[in-house]
């Protein structure tokens, strides 16, 4: 449903900082700032250079909660 899309920014920002506000956690968590936790994924393409058809193909490479490697672990 074309009406219904979102851009990549809008939905990108809905699941990080959004989520964190919604919680009032965005002093905690929601982007990459000293004193906040360092909660993200490394992937293994750019989502802005690919075609939106293609982001259910990207893969996780790395995820980091608090600061530490989770995935892949140990």
């Amino acid at each position: 449903m074309p009406a219904q899309k979102i851009s990549l920014e809008d939905a990108l920002r809905s699941y990080t900082a959004n989520g964190a506000y919604a919680f009032f956690e965005e002093e905690l968590k929601g982007s990459l700032e000293v004193g906040k936790l360092a909660d993200f994924v490394l992937l293994d393409e750019d989502l802005d250079a690919i075609a939106p058809e293609a982001i259910k193909n990207v893969r996780v490479l790395q995820t980091v909660v608090g600061g530490q490697v989770v995935y892949p672990g140990d």
